[in-house]
């Protein structure tokens, strides 16, 4: 007899996490069934940034925004006026905050600073419709903290060490600045302590901090998770979607939800046949999330029950720059370029024949978009800076202050010569070309200018940029040998794409009807931005949204 429960959700990322809290929060009784041997999925790897316009916390610190104006910022970049789940989203996300900060140990703050990704659309706000984790004691979660999925090792320092967005700023002031340095002293003194009863900092910042944050709060409310479960199919009964059969410990169960079925496995990015069709061909297979060993995504799942999909034509996919090297134990490792490098001033970026294509300090998404249209001529891209800045800033998985590039140099990651001409040689393309790049290039930023580009122009590329760097904080020359390159290929942080729902997640079929019983929400779900990108966390603003909303709805439905 299979298992019976009122919810089944499929994921634990973000999403599942959220409807699963919810869910129980309001009395049902909840499994959760997780593919990987840790919690968190992609979210936990990410910048754990949450979008969500018109926020009462906006309030708190002197900010004023209201829904009209996010309308009138989101409908020219998502091209549809008349999309109803956008208007669930704008519309139900304070909801969904109250509730989760009320009832769960979810916390987010408003971050001042940091503007929506085209600031110069009426509507854009430049700071506050983001919010960011509150930092996490992961002490908190006792044994359950080797559950949690842990960040990208190129995102810790000291082997393990988590370091918030305000903090890397006193650790590129380190001995220069009293403060600074006595911050960084402190944060590692207390990470070496911490370190002795775990195997890495148990202070919790970012994707890190969000997922820490649900686990917490779905073990406190009851939710049954299952760690390793992969799900093979559907469960139906006279058209309905009543449960889930799936792979336990090495046996195959079966899981009835009186409720329904919540889908939310992370999207169709690592499925080989779901990229075949929506995402193009000089990407291929490089993508920032993380793997599903086989098991199959939501997508998959739901497309045996006649579920519709998203036309390819309405956005496919989120880009981003990535760089791929290979770790110790021989498995691939991708480095997505989002924010730490590209609008630093001193870094240019050119394609195959070596001349700059874009603005390096677009958001990751534009900047992926200039290379999908470029196609091969700038796939790859090379990313290039001097030895300055190398130091100061990093490149790619190679943190500020490296004195050891040998590695990265042996392997292939990093190239590097003493002139301009030697690099072009080296990364293949046509050295005079890159040489007049360059000079061209220094002779504008030795004024902090970028005629070509407008590098800098406006307030969401200064905030990329390094404030110490006048008059321009996006502008520098690349002029110190040894000079640098790294070679960044556009692939997802996520996909756009993916199953259409109702705006209160009900999964729909292709005749335009909602499949009874299954629902969709986090990167499963068709995106409500139809491929734009708005701006910081608008995969994360909708994941929780969109989560509380599923599980409303299924709650309502069983109390009804």
């Amino acid at each position: 007899m299979a298992d019976q429960y009122d919810v089944i959700v499929v994921g634990a990322g973000a999403a599942g996490l959220t409807a699963a809290c919810v869910a129980a929060v309001r009395g049902c009784s909840v499994l959760l069934l997780e593919q990987a041997a840790q919690i968190g999925g992609t979210s936990a790897i990410s910048g754990g940034m949450v979008w969500m316009p018109a926020n009462d916390k906006m309030k708190t610190i002197g900010l004023d925004d209201d829904l009209e104006k996010a309308r009138q910022y989101l409908y020219p970049l998502t091209g549809d006026a008349s999309n109803e789940r956008l208007d669930a989203f704008l519309e139900r996300s304070s909801e969904a905050l109250t509730f989760l900060e009320r009832h769960t140990s979810v916390r987010l703050r408003p971050v001042r600073s940091y503007p929506d990704y085209y600031p110069f659309l009426a509507g854009a706000q430049p700071g506050g419709r983001v919010l960011e984790p509150v930092p996490f004691d992961a002490t908190k979660l006792g044994e359950a903290f080797a559950w949690l999925r842990p960040p990208l090792p190129e995102f810790m320092l000291l082997g393990g060490m988590m370091v918030s967005r305000e903090d890397i700023a006193h650790f590129r002031r380190f001995g220069r600045s009293l403060g600074s340095s006595w911050r960084v002293l402190g944060l590692v003194a207390s990470y070496l302590k911490q370190r002795i009863a775990a195997p890495r900092g148990t202070t919790l910042y970012l994707g890190n901090a969000l997922i820490a944050r649900l686990l917490k709060s779905a073990r406190d409310v009851g939710v049954d998770m299952r760690l390793g479960a992969s799900v093979n199919s559907l469960l139906l009964e006279q058209g309905r979607v009543i449960g889930v059969q799936a792979n336990v410990d090495g046996k195959v169960v079966e899981f009835h939800g009186k409720g329904g079925v919540v889908l939310a496995t992370g999207g169709l990015s690592q499925d080989a046949g779901f990229r075949a069709h929506y995402v193009p061909e000089t990407i291929g297979a490089c993508t920032a999330t993380v793997p599903r060993n086989g098991a199959a995504c939501g997508a998959r799942l739901a497309t045996t029950v006649d579920a519709r999909m998203s036309d390819p034509a309405e956005g496919s996919g989120f880009w981003v720059p990535i760089s791929s090297f290979t770790y110790r134990d021989g498995s691939p490792g991708y480095f997505p370029h989002t924010v730490t490098d590209r609008g630093k001033p001193g870094m240019i970026a050119v394609a195959a024949d070596g001349k700059r294509f874009v603005n390096e300090a677009l958001s990751y998404h534009e900047f992926g978009l200039a290379q999908i249209a470029r196609g091969r001529a700038a796939i790859p891209a090379h990313l290039i800076c001097d030895s300055a800045f190398l130091w100061k800033y990093g490149i790619g998985r190679i943190r500020p202050f490296t004195m050891a590039l040998k590695p990265f140099i042996a392997s292939g990651y990093l190239r590097t010569a003493q002139t301009i001409e030697e690099l072009a040689a080296h990364i293949g393309v046509p050295p005079a070309v890159l040489n007049g790049t360059v000079a061209r290039f220094n002779k504008d930023a030795a004024h902090g200018q970028d005629h070509e580009f407008e590098r800098g122009a406006d307030i969401y590329q200064r905030h990329l940029g390094d404030g110490e760097v006048q008059p321009n904080p996006c502008v520098a020359p690349v002029a110190k040998p040894p000079f640098y390159s790294v070679a960044v290929r556009p692939g997802d942080l996520g996909m756009s794409a993916g199953i259409v729902t109702s705006p209160t997640t009900e999964v729909l079929s292709s005749s335009g009807e909602s499949v009874p019983g299954l629902y969709a929400c986090g990167n499963d779900m068709q995106s409500v931005m139809n491929g734009a990108y708005p701006g910081p966390g608008i995969t994360l603003g909708p994941a929780l949204t969109f989560g509380y909303v599923a599980a409303t709805r299924i709650a309502d439905g069983l109390q009804s």
